[in-house]
């Protein structure tokens, strides 16, 4: 056996035997510990601001979007403005040719309807239109609209006015703020959802009409709430309890109420700031039971 291959096997016997120690001495706290005993973790109550919200998908759009149709039917001469150029309400868009033999007309220009951006040209110069042809996509997009399908359940939470955060991948970093400003007054019989829509301020237009957006709609917030991890609270018999550490080694049963709740935190009244409060190993503990907190 050459050296080489013996150092790797001197390495892998040193590795299984480091694993096996370790194993050994987790092995051995279990079993100091008393079969009585929960081994559980700590944290204190903090003040934090907290904010409840239903968390739902949707897509933007813009608040004021106009497809342009020709008035005439003929040949289109020309595109005037391309995508992306500004424009406002009446100027001309597009410039079309009729096509009758032995007749010549003025072009006939496309006006546009709203103030905003051109954000599409449907059609290529030479292209044959007719009034049912579209020719370009103008929106306004200084505000934007997001709709969202809230489920019903949730509807008695939802209301005009109601504050929003808007968030989109292009933008990962960074909440959109908004409003509701429309809540459709009927429930889809077969989702059960109803439709609503957040209004969103967008002057730097960084928002465009066909991004994916996350909604937060904000059910309730509090600044300077006391707060415990969520899964601190425990229910029972329609009651809300947490436990607290005590000095001689057991914990003690706290009755708390709840306010604001969150995915990570539950708002809480009937304890101190600063408080130790279990946050683990909660399964079977009872008031009175003996603890060994685990740092």
């Amino acid at each position: 056996m050459n050296k080489a291959k013996l150092s790797v096997i001197i390495l892998t016997l040193a590795a299984a035997a480091l694993a096996a120690g370790c194993r050994n001495k987790a092995a051995e706290a279990l079993d100091d510990l008393e079969k009585d005993r929960f081994l559980v973790k700590t944290e204190k109550a903090r003040t934090r601001d907290l904010e409840e919200y239903i968390l739902l998908t949707g897509s933007v759009k813009a608040l004021d979007e106009a497809t342009l149709y020709p008035r005439i039917s003929g040949k289109l001469l020309r595109n005037v403005l391309k995508e992306g150029d500004p424009v406002k309400k009446d100027e001309t868009v597009a410039l079309v040719e009729r096509d009758e033999p032995g007749v010549v007309y003025e072009p006939a220009p496309v006006p546009s309807t709203l103030t905003g951006v051109v954000g599409r040209v449907y059609q290529d110069s030479g292209a044959n239109v007719t009034p049912q042809t579209p020719i370009a996509l103008v929106v306004n997009q200084s505000q934007v609209r997001v709709a969202v399908d809230v489920p019903e359940k949730y509807i008695g939470k939802v209301f005009q006015g109601q504050s929003a955060r808007i968030k989109v991948d292009a933008f990962p970093d960074r909440y959109f703020t908004g409003k509701v400003y429309r809540v459709s007054p009927v429930v889809d019989s077969h989702s059960r959802n109803t439709v609503v829509e957040v209004l969103v301020d967008n002057a730097d237009r960084r928002l465009k009409s066909g991004m994916f957006a996350e909604v937060r709609l904000i059910v309730a917030s509090r600044g300077a709430a006391l707060s415990v991890p969520a899964g601190a609270v425990v229910e029972e018999d329609g009651k809300s309890y947490v436990f607290t550490p005590q000095n001689d080694g057991t914990v003690r049963r706290v009755a708390v109420k709840t306010g604001i709740a969150t995915t990570d935190y539950t708002q809480v009244s009937g304890i101190k700031e600063g408080q130790e409060i279990v946050t683990f190993g909660l399964y079977g503990l009872k008031d009175g039971s003996k603890i060994k907190v685990q740092n």
